[in-house]
């Protein structure tokens, strides 16, 4: 049954949803099933032709409405340029989420100054422009409105060898915490899911590249034995985008079958890999990370 949709069709109808990072992978899966609700959809990214293509298959199979918009979520301008374009195809904007991200896996004291920054200034800053931009109309609108971030479980517990994304989703889950309470008054809820393994092809070949994946099987440390489910995920998305969900503000739920309980910092069994196979990893991910 976990597979399963899980709210009734138009639980999302007359809704507006701009999805960062909604072209691909996770993005994409939670955005698809918005769609089968009812929802407009607004995705965007850094790759327009990639959006595109995604947007025409997204509306071919539910029947939604799909604006694809090209935006670097670190310019503040390019994010307040979708806003503008959102309101003007939609009328209004009643979801924003914040799921765009960028990772390396590696010892940190081989990445460079510009490397860490590059991951927290689309993470954390780019969260933060768009929480801004969108939050700062929606006041001024006097509109309620929600924003879902998606975070990590090693938001909340720190890891090895992913310590700029940990640092960032950390700061996204400060942010939605301290938000919650700031903007509240104004009928604006922030959450926040953190996911577990939920493995996409894109995303985990560039992380775990060649036999790194066989060696760092994420099913052996979740309790359950499995990854997650995309349907799964984008059930629990879609609750906390909808009405049903009206009373839940400022919370991180954890979607991780109990893998951070069994052991914290997602990718500190990486101590394993030796200083040769991290130069091979270095040499696979560098083309594809510039």
């Amino acid at each position: 049954m976990y597979n399963q949709a899980m709210l009734r069709d138009d639980a999302l109808k007359g809704k507006t949803i701009v999805i960062t990072g909604g072209g691909t992978g996770l993005g994409r899966a939670m955005g698809t099933y918005f769609l089968k609700l009812g929802a407009n959809l607004v995705i965007t990214s850094r790759k327009l032709d990639v959006l595109q293509q995604a947007a025409l298959e997204m509306e071919s199979e539910t029947g939604g409405l799909v604006l694809p918009l090209a935006c670097d979520v670190r310019e503040y301008d390019q994010v307040e340029d979708i806003l503008a374009k959102s309101l003007d195809r939609f009328g209004s904007v009643d979801v924003l989420m914040n799921n765009a991200a960028g990772n390396f896996i590696s010892p940190t004291e081989r990445l460079s100054a510009n490397a860490f920054s590059s991951i927290i200034d689309i993470v954390l800053k780019g969260t933060a422009n768009c929480t801004l931009a969108f939050g700062k109309h929606w006041i001024a609108e006097k509109r309620t409105a929600t924003v879902l971030n998606i975070v990590t479980t090693y938001a909340f517990t720190g890891s090895g060898y992913v310590v700029p994304s940990a640092c960032a989703k950390g700061g996204v889950l400060t942010m939605t915490r301290s938000l919650a309470a700031e903007w509240g008054k104004y009928g604006i809820r922030l959450n926040a899911i953190a996911p577990g393994p939920f493995p996409t092809k894109g995303a985990w070949d560039r992380l775990l590249p060649g036999e790194l994946a066989q060696k760092f099987d994420p099913k052996k440390r979740v309790p359950l034995k499995r990854v997650g489910e995309y349907q799964e995920l984008a059930n629990l998305a879609a609750f906390l985008v909808s009405d049903f969900s009206a009373y839940i503000n400022g919370e991180i739920i954890t979607i991780d079958g109990g893998e951070w309980l069994q052991g914290a910092g997602q990718f500190n069994g990486l101590e394993a890999v030796t200083p040769e196979m991290w130069d091979i990893l270095a040499e696979m991910t560098r083309p594809k990370i510039k």
